[in-house]
């Protein structure tokens, strides 16, 4: 009996598609260990991952010389799952405020999100869209462990 399952197509897909902060992850340069920054995302079953971010940014930059990018998601209550998708980069452009404000929605409350993009124009205006194909997935659900174990979130 396997205590930590992998989550199916659907049941991946739809964790993935949930506002958590992930946690982004690029080959660096020679010598240092891979870059990982938590991050905004956006995803649709069966569709792309979106992240925005600055082209300034050196995460910008090993992504754009890896050409690919690795996202990681975790819920935060126990039992817990997890999903981490890697695929190559389809499409790189310019941020619209559409895109800012309905990104800061996934993660804000109604009443903040266009306030926050209002007061970030400034500095996030000029960010890049990158959009990933999910290539690659990896999943662990740990509902069975934690059955095994007797553990409820209750009883930590």
């Amino acid at each position: 009996m396997t205590l930590v399952r992998r989550l199916t197509t659907e049941q991946r897909e739809k964790l993935l598609a949930l506002p958590l902060v992930g946690v982004l992850t690029v080959a660096a340069e020679p010598g240092r260990a891979p870059l990982a920054t938590p991050i905004w995302h956006d995803y649709r079953p069966g569709g792309l991952v979106v992240v925005l971010t600055s082209p300034r940014l050196r995460k910008a930059r090993l992504i754009a010389e890896a050409g690919r990018f690795a996202l990681c998601v975790r819920e935060t209550e126990w039992p817990n799952r997890h999903v981490s998708v890697e695929g190559p980069v389809v499409e790189t452009r310019p941020v619209t405020d559409a895109d800012r404000l309905a990104m800061a929605r996934r993660y804000l409350p109604p009443e903040i999100a266009a306030a926050y993009v209002e007061a970030t124009h400034e500095e996030q205006g000029g960010n890049v869209s990158i959009s990933m194909r999910p290539q690659r997935w990896n999943t662990a659900d740990f509902t069975d462990l934690a059955e095994r174990l007797n553990l409820s979130p209750a009883s930590l």
